[in-house]
C-alpha cells in the first residue's frame, strides 16, 4: 500500500474527503517527525512506538572495490510494533 492508497482507505473508513484524509496523514507524519527530532518517543497503544536512535560511526566496504570506507554516525528512526499489531498480523 502506498500513500495514495492509504489516503483513499482512510477517507473511505472515516467517511471524510480525500483532502481531509491527506491533511490528517500529513499532520500525523509531521508531528511524529517533530517529536523524534526533539528526542521524544511516540507511542500509540495497540499499534507501536516510534523512536529515534543514533547509529555509531563505522567502517564499511565498497562493494565494487572492496576498499574500506568510513560511514559517519547518524540518527535513524525506529518502529517497534505493539502487542495488538503483532497479534493482528499472525
Amino acid at each position: 500500500m502506498n500513500k495514495g492508497q492509504l489516503v483513499e482507505a482512510i477517507s473511505r473508513d472515516a467517511a471524510i474527503t480525500k483532502t481531509q484524509a491527506q491533511d490528517a496523514l500529513d499532520a500525523f507524519v509531521k508531528n511524529v517527525q517533530t517529536s523524534l527530532n526533539g528526542g521524544d518517543k511516540v507511542t500509540i497503544v495497540g499499534f507501536g512506538t516510534f523512536s529515534a536512535s543514533t547509529r555509531a560511526a563505522r567502517v564499511g566496504r565498497n562493494p565494487q572495490t572492496g576498499k574500506p570506507i568510513n560511514i559517519p554516525a547518524k540518527k535513524v528512526a525506529k518502529f517497534s510494533a505493539g502487542k495488538a499489531l503483532k497479534e493482528a498480523i499472525q
